[in-house]
């Protein structure tokens, strides 16, 4: 059975009364290539226990476990795991779990089926939930890297850099725990049934270090959010809504001259090292 063969596709989910949800965003694959292409962009080999996130019929599990030792398998969707159960019956190193990803104990899973492998993430992670599984697999601090199936707009924000457009919050959380990079795109005719928009693959190796030193790192993340929760203002005034009750604008405007920005700057403008920085200084005030 080719798990990308559109007719081998048909006839499977038919045997099994499948039929597509638009809620859970179920998109499955029909160019070889593309699974092929992402299992050997995470970089799985034997020595790694592989997680996923929504294998569908299981074409990128299939290629995992050509080539990981283990392959954890989360499914959110019942009806699809008879089918697994069919498709994965080739591959005595591939476990299912049923459940929601953003329900389970990451850590304690991992734990109980990676011992003694080298922990990595492979997905083509549904597009309605791409940014909280993202954060509580990187909040697990359980994997290596993460190799994940994405829309394009969402990875191209991941990967922004400042002053851009596309550069926000999540941009700054992701870069400051990974190395983001995006390896390929993938077009709606590499899917059935076709989405709307474009997918990339995004390979982002876990950080064994902080890019910047960061003293308070809730804080810092608290600053960062202040700094995109008002696009259209200036970083004072996002700083002000936040920090307003702990300090006055006059003590922010020189926060921000000691740290040597313009009394216009606008917080998109900033990178790690600059949003370390004025986190360091704002400690010094809150605390002192």
């Amino acid at each position: 059975m080719d798990l990308c063969n559109l007719n081998d596709i048909r006839a499977l989910l038919g045997r099994h009364g499948f039929h597509f949800s638009k809620a859970m965003g179920q998109n499955f694959l029909i160019d070889a290539a593309v699974p092929q292409a992402i299992a050997e962009g995470s970089g799985a080999e034997a020595d790694c226990g592989v997680l996923e996130i929504g294998p569908g019929i299981g074409c990128l599990t299939a290629q995992l476990a050509r080539r990981a030792g283990k392959v954890v398998s989360v499914e959110l969707d019942k009806r699809l795991l008879p089918v697994l159960s069919e498709t994965m019956a080739p591959y005595d190193n591939v476990s299912i779990v049923s459940g929601d990803i953003l329900k389970l104990d990451i850590p304690a899973l991992a734990a109980a089926q990676f011992s003694g492998l080298r922990p990595l993430v492979c997905a083509n992670l549904p597009y309605n939930i791409t940014t909280p599984v993202l954060s509580a697999l990187i909040d697990s601090g359980c994997f290596e890297s993460l190799t994940v199936m994405i829309q394009k707009e969402v990875a191209q924000r991941i990967c922004a850099a400042p002053g851009t457009a596309d550069y926000g919050a999540f941009s700054v959380y992701m870069q400051f725990y990974t190395a983001p990079e995006i390896l390929f795109d993938v077009p709606p005719h590499c899917f059935t049934p076709q989405p709307k928009v474009t997918s990339a693959v995004l390979h982002c190796p876990v950080r064994q270090a902080p890019p910047v030193p960061v003293g308070d790192r809730a804080l810092f993340f608290r600053v960062v959010r202040a700094a995109f929760a008002m696009r259209r203002k200036t970083l004072l005034n996002g700083l002000s809504a936040a920090f307003g009750s702990q300090l006055d604008k006059a003590r922010l405007s020189q926060v921000l001259a000691d740290c040597g920005f313009p009394a216009a700057v606008r917080g998109e403008t900033l990178g790690l090292a600059e949003f370390a920085a004025l986190t360091d200084r704002l400690a010094e005030q809150l605390t002192g």
